[in-house]
């Protein structure tokens, strides 16, 4: 444990972002997986918009690398596009 009180507010912080980076992750994956599972094109095109936004937020906030947001647009623009 941290003695020192700045290592204490940055262990407090630490926790609280750990929450709310979980929290966006579980998002994130959670757009994701409603392009997969979805069935016709136009649902697919919507939940595709949905996923590209989280994704975009997710990297600009380094939640993710942006290669990695690119990677699963990408994949799941191929995803829709073999729907349609």
């Amino acid at each position: 444990m941290p003695r020192i009180k700045s290592a204490k507010k940055a262990m407090r912080q630490g926790r609280a972002h750990a929450v709310h980076n979980r929290a966006q992750r579980s998002a994130l994956r959670t757009a994701v997986k409603r392009v997969r599972a979805a069935t016709s094109a136009a649902a697919a095109q919507e939940a595709y918009r949905a996923a590209v936004r989280v994704l975009d937020r997710a990297a600009r906030r380094g939640l993710i690398h942006k290669n990695s947001a690119a990677r699963h647009k990408a994949r799941l623009a191929a995803a829709v596009k073999k729907l349609k």
